[in-house]
């Protein structure tokens, strides 16, 4: 044998950032909770400097907020703040499937469908870890044709912020029926071209999403209703 193979690398405060971020975003680590460098540095057995290095990004993320030596706590959403998220949810991605539908090739719908068996691979093996994901890589797929990079990075950053709840919806509120169905039928107005319904679909299926989440994280929080 000959020559070197390449491969990836991580760098320590990547893992870190990695294994907080699948942490926080299923919930293992609660919302509000607070989040103290040494007790992190302790449990991954690493010094203080990788950790604050994995906390500003996830602080980038929006994920936590940080300041420095001063600590700091997981995002807590406040529920107008939630409400908004899916909001800005409707807005981006029907105009990116709208664009989208027209410019669909056999290739793009391949990929939805592809994506589409995982999803309910998952849901059948109640893989909750990778449900959040999954659904934003479908409905990434479904908005592929759209071209409009710079709009599907700005749909990226606000569906990393809604992970969690989807996770939440999906598994705690026993939604995976209905969101298959949906799923499914977003592809087929898609492949028959017919965009108003297809549209129309998308905004009801991320406002009922939203209504949802809304009561049951309400009725959580009582009685501050924060």
């Amino acid at each position: 044998m000959s020559g070197k193979r390449v491969i990836a690398k991580q760098s320590l405060p990547d893992v870190i950032a990695n294994d907080l971020r699948e942490r926080i975003l299923s919930g293992e680590i609660a919302e509000g909770e607070t989040i103290r460098q040494e007790a992190l540095a302790e449990e991954y057995d690493v010094s203080r400097m990788p950790i604050r290095e994995a906390l500003k990004r996830l602080s980038a993320e929006g994920l936590v907020q940080w300041a420095n030596n001063r600590g700091g706590s997981v995002t807590k959403h406040s529920l107008e703040e939630i409400g908004e998220i899916f909001d800005l949810r409707c807005l981006i991605e029907e105009d990116l499937f709208r664009r989208s539908i027209p410019n669909m090739t056999p290739q793009h719908i391949a990929n939805c469908e592809r994506v589409l068996v995982e999803m309910e691979t998952s849901y059948d093996g109640n893989d909750v870890g990778t449900w959040g994901a999954l659904n934003h890589r479908y409905h990434s797929a479904l908005y592929a044709a759209s071209g409009r990079h710079l709009t599907c990075e700005v749909l990226d950053r606000i569906s990393l912020q809604s992970d969690r709840y989807v996770r939440m919806h999906l598994s705690v509120m026993k939604q995976r029926a209905p969101a298959k169905k949906e799923h499914q039928e977003l592809l087929e107005l898609a492949k028959s071209g017919q965009t108003d319904e297809a549209c129309q679909l998308l905004v009801r299926h991320i406002q009922r999403t939203k209504d949802q989440l809304l009561e049951m994280i309400a009725s959580r929080r009582e009685p501050d209703r924060t």
